[in-house]
């Protein structure tokens, strides 16, 4: 094989560890990340590019030599970057891991989405959609559903899109808010109301090449701020691999209910999907379920996930781009791998940024892998809301999370807060 010069759009946590894996690849000519953060900026060239800025991309595709192309997040896919490629003489020789904007519109659209599981007798829980224009149908809905209520944004809410009611006054209130008052502005014009699943959840993750796929480790994240799955969502406050219950019956229902039918109802319906396919599932009394779909990989689950995987990212990605990962057998470190996600204070609310942060030199036995993180005049401050993923191995999930807690606290900064549950059910 020869090697690949490659592009990698994002700047979080999950780039970082998408980098990582990248650059272990023999298959790794050069490495660019657009616009990349300090952590990526130690495994390749970060480009200084909007991952939704079509034309800078083409730039420098071209200038660069760009022989593979990886959208880390949702956004550039959502908006067609697959197609945009594909369709320009100029690049249209480049291997793209991540679907056409059709196949993105798993993620970019619950309706979609959850019309594509009805027409494929894939199991997730009961629902409807309402828009204002059926605005007092909906309200009509909500009185009589039964409680809690799963309210969720159609479109892209940045993870934050969901509304679990406790109440029917408090359905009604954010179903209104929702709709009438754009709460989560454009996403939610139509409103997906969901029957609430009770179990525990967790994320599986296959690679395909729209007829053929691998699956990789799964993995379990942790969405709230507060310990004992309190307080607000985020977007994720650590995870573990590999989840305990994911083996056996359960994973051989995931895959002949699930991720069998995903695939194959891909190809039937002749949507083009290339790259990662994100099943966020529920196990509810040992039988799974899917809460959503994901056109790439998690955060910040992409911080455990590849660091289990033993086989070589590139290698995997050309193989995509042949449709031949039918010939890839995929392999999975034994050990355990978990991390603890480093926020700022006031976060998933407003924070403050620019926080200095010290005591990198003092880690040992973790990765790091920085989310939110800045270099200013050669020092490493905040610059977001979950700032820095530590990641260990370990025989044991205890044991993974002991050593990235024992160096959580080496690192400093002004307001850092970090779960100390990660794991809390398996330990």
């Amino acid at each position: 094989m020869s090697s690949y010069n490659i592009l990698l759009l994002g700047s979080g946590g999950r780039e970082n560890a998408l980098a990582w894996k990248l650059r272990q690849s023999k298959l790794c000519k050069e490495l660019f990340i657009a616009p990349g953060n300090p952590g990526t900026a130690q495994l390749g060239s970060n480009l200084n590019l909007s991952i939704t800025d079509f034309e800078g991309i083409k730039e420098a595709c071209i200038e660069y030599q760009i022989d593979m192309l990886l959208p880390g997040g949702e956004d550039s896919l959502v908006a067609g970057i697959y197609d945009y490629v594909k369709n320009d003489a100029q690049l249209q020789h480049i291997i793209v891991a991540g679907p056409s904007k059709d196949g993105a519109q798993l993620e970019g659209s619950k309706a979609f989405s959850k019309k594509f599981m009805q027409r494929h007798n894939i199991p997730t829980a009961a629902y409807q959609e309402f828009t204002e224009a059926n605005f007092d149908n909906g309200i009509a809905y909500l009185q009589q559903h039964k409680l809690p209520i799963v309210l969720k944004a159609d479109g892209l809410a940045a993870g934050k899109g969901v509304v679990i009611a406790q109440s029917h006054d408090e359905a009604i209130q954010a179903f209104t808010t929702m709709i009438k008052e754009a709460l989560f502005g454009d996403a939610s014009k139509k409103v997906v109301v969901e029957e609430f699943l009770t179990g525990i959840e967790l994320s599986v993750f296959a690679f395909t090449d729209g007829k053929n796929y691998v699956l990789l480790p799964e993995a379990k994240d942790y969405k709230r701020i507060g310990e004992g799955d309190t307080g607000l969502n985020t977007g994720g406050m650590g995870a573990i691999s590999p989840v305990p219950f994911a083996q056996g019956a359960f994973m051989d229902k995931v895959v002949e209910r699930i991720v069998n039918p995903t695939i194959n109802g891909l190809a039937a319906e002749n949507i083009v999907y290339n790259g990662f396919v994100f099943f966020g599932l529920i196990n509810v009394d040992g039988n799974p379920y899917v809460i959503e779909y994901n056109c790439r990989m998690g955060d910040p689950e992409t911080e455990v996930v590849m660091p289990r995987l033993q086989n070589d990212l590139v290698e995997l990605m050309v193989k995509m781009g042949e449709g031949k990962l039918n010939e890839v057998t995929v392999t999975h470190d034994q050990r355990a791998a978990c991390n603890v996600m480093l926020v700022s204070e006031g976060y998933p609310g407003s924070y403050p940024k620019g926080k200095l942060m010290t005591g990198f030199d003092q880690v040992h036995g973790s990765i790091l892998f920085h989310a939110g993180t800045a270099n200013k005049e050669g020092e490493i401050v905040t610059n977001g809301g979950r700032v820095l993923a530590i990641t260990s191995y370990g025989d044991t999930i205890e044991d993974a999370l002991a050593v990235s807690y024992e160096n959580a606290a080496k690192i400093a900064y002004e307001g850092k807060y970090y779960r100390r549950d990660i794991g809390y059910e398996f330990q």
